[in-house]
């Protein structure tokens, strides 16, 4: 199957009141579990790779090519989707590579400055149909729009929509990155109200802290992409802790990476129904 279209999925979940799931890749077999999951369950996935997993591996084209690799050779519809650029040459770069969609970070930048950086992936991207997603939190956001008690004005939204031509929106909604507890609160009332602001998908990041009752609400009032890392990341991590629980003498690193890949996958899955099914 060729590389899915971020821009139609994502249209999809909005005229179906539901939410894709965007999961971050770090590596070749999480990439692969995740596809697998997709697989599994007949549902579309998107693969994000973000700025600290091009940082980890010191380049973005080896990492993005083995991913775009996996997701055209899926049975499942797989986009790719850089996560969290705030350089724009990288932004650049993904779109060249064929990525499906590029989200570019300005949310630290003050609005005047987000706009215009924002401006510039948005045209650079139209030339290969690539959607492009920008973040937006306070009127200046320089702590970024994840910090505590930041939330987007649904106003503000409008008008940086419309200035932009951005395809998708990510919002600060009461979520924060890197959560390994679920306890966080998304106010719910807030993405109505961002809904009925802007036409473009609404996105939540920070996702792994909201309880999945909480994300299925976020989803009925408005979301349609939702980010998950971290919570996936500690099944992964878990799953070779307890590899090695069982076969602690074991060298060869294929065994428990395919215990952790197997488990991220059937996390993933469950996680691929939650958000499709509301």
């Amino acid at each position: 199957m060729s590389l899915a279209s971020t821009a139609e999925l994502l249209r999809a979940a909005q005229a179906h009141n539901t939410a894709v799931a965007a999961f971050n890749v770090l590596h070749l077999e999480t990439a692969e579990g995740l596809t697998a999951a997709a697989e599994a369950t007949g549902l579309p996935v998107i693969l994000q790779i973000s700025e600290n997993c091009v940082r980890y591996h010191g380049a973005l084209d080896p990492i993005a090519t083995a991913t775009l690799a996996i997701a055209r050779s899926s049975t499942a519809p797989v986009a790719v989707h850089l996560d969290h650029a705030e350089e724009i040459d990288l932004a650049f770069r993904a779109i060249d590579l064929g990525f499906s969609s590029v989200m570019y970070d300005g949310s630290k930048l003050n609005y005047s400055d987000n706009v215009a950086a924002t401006r510039r992936v948005v045209e650079y991207a139209t030339t290969g149909s690539v959607l492009v997603e920008a973040e937006l939190g306070e009127v200046g956001g320089k702590n970024g729009a994840h910090t505590p008690g930041v939330r987007t004005d649904p106003r503000e939204a409008e008008c940086f929509v419309a200035e932009t031509g951005v395809g998708a929106l990510a919002v600060a909604v009461g979520s924060s990155h890197a959560m390994t507890e679920r306890v966080a609160v998304i106010d719910v009332d807030l993405i109505g109200r961002l809904r009925d602001s802007v036409a473009v998908p609404l996105v939540l990041h920070g996702s792994s802290g909201v309880p999945d009752a909480l994300i299925v609400r976020g989803i009925r009032a408005g979301l349609s992409k939702i980010n998950v890392s971290t919570h996936l990341n500690r099944i992964f991590t878990n799953a070779i802790t307890a590899y090695f629980g069982e076969n602690p003498t074991t060298v060869d690193s294929r065994r428990y990476l395919a215990a952790a890949r197997t488990a991220l996958g059937e996390e993933a899955a469950r996680l691929l129904t939650l958000f499709a099914s509301h």
